[in-house]
Parts: C-alpha cells; sequence; structure tokens
C-alpha cells in the first residue's frame, strides 16, 4: 500500500531572485518558515552535489523524518534563476522534490514541485494527501515571503536570517 503524491506551488515574492534564492538554500533557516521543522544539515557545501540533509518535522512521536541528498543545485547570476533538487531517500518519503527561482515582474517566483511515495497510504489517499501537502507548502512560502520582504535590502545578496 503506497501512495504516489505530486503537487506543484507556485509563490510570488516582493524581493530580488537572489535573495529569494539565498533564503531557499538557507538549510538550517527552513524551520524559520516551515512550522514545526529543523534540518540537519551534513557538514560541508549544503548545496553541493552529493550534500545530504534531514528535515524532522512534527513534533515528540509524531515526527516526520526526511532523508535527503542534493541532485542539482545552481545558481545563473546572468539569468537570475536557481534551481535545487534533491532525492528523497526516506525512511518514509521516497522519490523528488526541488523548487526553482526565477524572476517575475519586479521581483520573484518559486516553483516548489515534489513527487513521491508515501508507504502505509492507500492509493486513493494520493489526491487527498497531495491538497493537504501542497496547502501546508503554500503557507510556508507565504511565511517566507514575508521574511524575506521584511529584511533589509542590500542589492539581493544579503543572508536571510542571519
Amino acid at each position: 500500500m503506497t501512495a504516489a503524491v505530486r503537487f506543484e506551488v507556485r509563490t510570488s515574492f516582493d524581493a530580488s531572485p537572489r535573495r529569494v534564492w539565498d533564503a531557499m538554500i538557507d538549510w538550517e533557516g527552513h524551520g524559520r518558515w516551515i512550522p514545526a521543522t529543523r534540518m540537519d544539515v551534513a557538514p560541508g557545501d549544503s548545496t553541493a552535489v552529493g550534500a545530504e540533509l534531514t528535515a524532522f518535522t512534527g513534533y515528540g512521536p509524531l515526527t516526520l523524518e526526511d532523508h535527503m541528498r542534493i541532485t542539482e543545485c545552481s545558481w545563473d547570476d546572468a539569468e537570475s534563476i536557481g534551481r535545487c533538487e534533491v532525492e528523497k531517500l526516506g525512511p518514509v518519503l521516497r522519490g523528488r522534490a526541488g523548487f526553482t527561482v526565477v524572476p517575475e515582474g519586479t521581483g520573484a517566483a518559486v516553483v516548489w514541485l515534489e513527487d513521491v511515495t508515501v508507504p502505509y497510504a492507500p492509493g486513493l489517499s494520493a489526491p487527498v494527501i497531495a491538497k493537504l501537502s501542497a496547502t501546508g507548502f503554500q503557507l510556508a512560502m507565504r511565511k517566507l515571503a514575508t521574511i524575506v520582504e521584511a529584511s533589509p535590502s542590500d542589492g539581493g545578496r544579503s543572508s536571510v536570517g542571519a
């Protein structure tokens, strides 16, 4: 019994693409905008292909451990576009997830994609899980937008949450 869950969320930001990118790849900072989440990041360059990180989301025994490995993480200064993708390694979620930061008007947009399998969930539950997950990510991304947009600007190059 496994549910294949796929969803995509797009969020607009009134901030430069680079500023949004910096916030997105600040893995330890994810706990500031994703509820009940903390991140453990392996030592070294946390954006390098092969780098590993683990998200813990929840409370006490109801915490989801989400181990991931970076498969792509790159920023293009000329285009102001960033793309990051991770492989979900379990123990619960398996598959891939990622985000792309792109220019949008005078700001930026983030497109977040999850394409995972959820064990122990009936296949028929996939649309419900996807809708709930997408709603949760949309709320988290709105919180990130509030944080990034409230941070002092320095040309879009500062580290948000530092």
